[in-house]
């Protein structure tokens, strides 16, 4: 047998042949290494429609692999003698081909990176990690990005990098002449609802996702989640289909309602386009550029482009550099000393709260939730009622089919939890139900009045937001974004300050808002 000079590893969420890792590969000396194994549903209780966007994905893209000529050594999860983990497989499987060197793109998870480093280093081989490509801005960019500012903003960052790429520019200045057209957008769909909605870009699935299916039913029955209506994209055609329709149908109007929530309606007139980003099945240089020519077209809202072109040249790009320069002391955070224990029913569904109940059984149900769901009910629940930040990250990384490290946990720690105390965020994202009662009828339904923040009746949102003040309130005084809210804490009685601190501590022994 001739020598094997690489064996070039992909990862589940580096489904590109254009991958740098590719580059100068020989299909007469190199082959590509693939694994799935059981240790990456379980590290977290991942959900089943997570699993099986991985496994599918990864099957269809062997395929891709060997129709483009690459000799593949690829190993499935019912393999007999598969090794269970990603580190266990790579070195049992090295020690079977016997490579000079190992070459891989950089990976999106630092306990990934770490596992590959040890297998490497132990069988005494050289690894040849390569620049991630499929990003705008390189990790070495945002460090500099990043050097000797006092804090750091992504409204800064994201101007940069319109500039620097000409991304909505025009003679060195902002289309439309700002930066930021929020005032523009974020509307409530209104008492009338939503209305005749345009159809979720679905894929039936063929042989292979089926098998998955199937699979992952069987191997991980006990995992949350359904799988009896996935529909998620798993190929790069798929994907493209995907972002088309999205261009087309919904990016119109998502920026007027990219922060309404609409009751039983979890796809709205936002993209579904993260997971198949996340798994490298599309660039995000394809996706700003078709947003961008639909809005020069005519077809698309200036508000509604810049909006979207924000998530992702803007916050995606940004929470990448946060999470490879903060980590791995990062994933430690925990700004405001919360230690509660995540709530039994976010696995379940099973609570009385509508929007959160809302939010959870689609999540199961699909593996997907918007961003003013995830920030805004189940986030901020978690927030104000003071779990421990590490559950929260575990159980978002667990059930969103879109879930990779390096973007789920700055989010969730950051942006949601506070848990880095401002790096991400200036300030919590804290309100009472009210916030929710604006943005979606969810509380005409429900049993909870947002308006009462103690006695029997009263929303369990806009307690633990009174609750949440009042734990932190010295430390919130000195954010200057928080100063109102503060203030109105002051004013409150000590009769008032101690029917919430009774209605809090029997929503955190579990006597309020279970189904």
């Amino acid at each position: 047998m001739a020598e094997l000079r690489h064996l070039v590893i992909v990862l589940g969420d580096q489904l590109d042949l254009h991958a740098s890792g590719f580059d100068g590969f020989d299909a007469t000396t190199d082959a590509v290494w693939m694994a799935e194994v059981a240790e990456e549903s379980t590290h977290v209780w991942s959900s089943q429609p997570r699993t099986a966007v991985f496994l599918a994905a990864m099957r269809h893209f062997a395929l891709a692999l060997q129709a483009a000529g690459r000799p593949l050594h690829y190993t499935r999860l019912e393999d007999a003698g598969n090794a269970g983990s990603l580190a266990g497989q790579l070195a049992a499987d090295i020690a079977r081909l016997r490579p000079v060197g190992l070459l891989m793109t950089a990976p999106g998870d630092w306990r990934v990176l770490q596992a590959i480093k040890a297998v490497a280093a132990s069988a005494g081989l050289p690894l040849d990690i390569r620049e991630d490509r499929h990003f705008f801005v390189t990790v070495r960019e945002f460090a500099a990005h990043a050097k000797g500012r006092k804090s750091l903003r992504m409204e800064y960052f994201y101007r940069e990098q319109r500039q620097r790429h000409g991304v909505l520019m025009q003679d060195g200045q902002p289309e439309g002449g700002q930066w930021n057209f929020d005032a523009d957008n974020r509307e409530a769909f209104g008492s009338a609802g939503p209305g005749l909605l345009p159809p979720r870009a679905s894929f039936e699935p063929d042989a292979i996702t089926r098998d998955v299916i199937a699979l992952v039913q069987a191997r991980f029955a006990d995992h949350p989640g359904r799988l009896d209506s996935f529909a998620w994209p798993v190929t790069r055609e798929q994907a493209l289909q995907s972002l088309q329709d999205f261009i087309t149908h919904r990016l119109p109007l998502f920026g007027r309602y990219q922060d309404a929530m609409w009751p039983g309606d979890p796809w709205l007139y936002h993209s579904h386009l993260s997971a198949a980003l996340n798994l490298k099945l599309l660039n995000p240089r394809e996706v700003v550029a078709a947003a961008e020519a639909a809005w020069r077209a005519g077809h698309v809202p200036l508000a509604s482009v810049e909006g979207f072109i924000r998530q992702i040249l803007g916050w995606r790009e940004y929470v990448r550099g946060i999470y490879w320069t903060r980590m791995p002391a990062y994933a430690d955070g925990n700004a405001m000393d919360a230690h509660e224990d995540l709530p039994a029913w976010y696995w379940t569904g099973a609570t009385d709260m509508a929007c959160l109940r809302d939010a959870l059984a689609q999540t199961l149900a699909h593996g997907y939730a918007n961003h003013i769901q995830r920030l805004m009910v189940t986030g901020l629940f978690a927030l104000m009622l003071g779990v421990e930040p590490q559950q929260v990250h575990a159980w978002y990384l667990a059930v969103y089919v879109d879930a990779v490290e390096w973007v789920e946990l700055p989010n969730t720690l950051g942006m949601s939890q506070y848990a880095d105390g401002g790096l991400m965020g200036s300030k919590p994202y804290v309100a009472t139900g009210k916030y929710i009662q604006r943005m979606s009828p969810h509380c005409q339904g429900c049993r909870y009045d947002p308006a009462q923040r103690a006695g029997d009746r009263a929303c369990p949102f806009t307690t633990l937001y009174w609750d949440f003040l009042m734990r932190h309130e010295q430390a919130l005084a000195r954010n200057p974004r928080m100063a109102l809210q503060v203030k109105n804490v002051a004013r409150l009685s000590d009769a008032d300050r101690q029917a919430v601190l009774e209605r809090a501590g029997a929503i955190r022994r579990g006597e309020v808002g279970h189904g």
